[in-house]
């Protein structure tokens, strides 16, 4: 991972107000020092991402915990919304055992607990499907928004790598769409991903995903369809890179990549 600091100086370089936390310890805890970070260089906080078990009891008390903390964390840094996942336990990407319906209930009532610890400390939460976890293919999805009121995080990378059409899942559940994480990916990786013959993070580094618009998720289409249907909440540019181990173009292609997709959106915004 890049330093913090060269990561924030060059958001507020390129133009970017707010960021979301990253991953855990990634940015400063202390709440005044996570504020003082931020604005040296002009950014607001949006919210964090938290990926913690929901699925076995025998870990609830763990994970509500774990939830406490990060809730904390991301209020007293001046945040709206906390991003949930819902893990596996297991290390890596690639590795999802089937859920029982006992565990499905589980992860249901997890949910809404978390959800009220958010609540407390005045956040709101939201269910983002991710790869990797209990709820990434389409029928999970579906089974999530049937069984849970938890409005969803609209990944458009994730969602299309489990198999889901983003612009389709957007019009039938627009109303369950609270949070929005934009990328772009090849279909042909994720492809190879979704049927198992190519690891998650291996993907990642042959360039599954790729800035807005060159890849094959219709990120403009996503993007007006939100906005006739009246969303009104974030759209957080996501640029996932596998950075080089020697240290070439390491500092130099998230920026240009992330640069390339900030130019796609202002099309798509001048057009709305």
């Amino acid at each position: 991972m890049l330093p913090p600091r060269t990561v924030l100086s060059q958001m507020s370089e390129l133009g970017l107000t707010a960021t979301e936390l990253g991953p855990p310890a990634y940015l400063p805890e202390d709440p005044a020092v996570l504020k003082n970070t931020l604005a040296e260089h002009e950014l607001t906080l949006v919210g964090g991402f938290l990926a913690v078990v929901l699925h076995d009891d025998e870990r609830t008390e763990q994970t509500l915990s774990e939830a406490e903390h990060s809730a904390e964390v991301l209020a007293a840094g001046g945040a709206e919304v906390l991003v949930l996942a819902a893990a596996t336990g297991l290390d890596g990407y690639d590795e999802r055992p089937q859920l029982t319906d006992e565990q499905w209930a589980t992860l249901i009532s997890t949910c809404a607990a978390i959800r009220d610890v958010a609540a407390r400390h005045g956040l709101d939460t939201v269910l983002h499907p991710h790869v990797g976890t209990h709820v990434e293919r389409g029928p999970e999805v579906e089974r999530f928004l049937a069984d849970s009121d938890l409005p969803l995080c609209l990944d458009t990378g994730h969602l299309l790598i489990g198999g889901t059409d983003p612009v389709e899942l957007a019009k039938r559940h627009a109303a369950r769409i609270s949070h929005v994480h934009l990328k772009d990916v090849r279909a042909a990786l994720a492809d190879e991903v979704r049927s198992g013959r190519l690891g998650y993070a291996d993907a990642v580094a042959q360039g599954m995903y790729v800035p807005l618009g060159d890849g094959d998720v219709e990120v403009g289409a996503i993007v007006r369809f939100l906005h006739e249907a009246g969303y009104d909440g974030w759209h957080v540019l996501e640029q996932d890179t596998a950075l080089p181990e020697d240290g070439t173009e390491g500092d130099s292609q998230p920026l240009r990549d992330t640069a390339r997709s900030i130019a796609y959106l202002d099309t798509v915004v001048r057009d709305l």
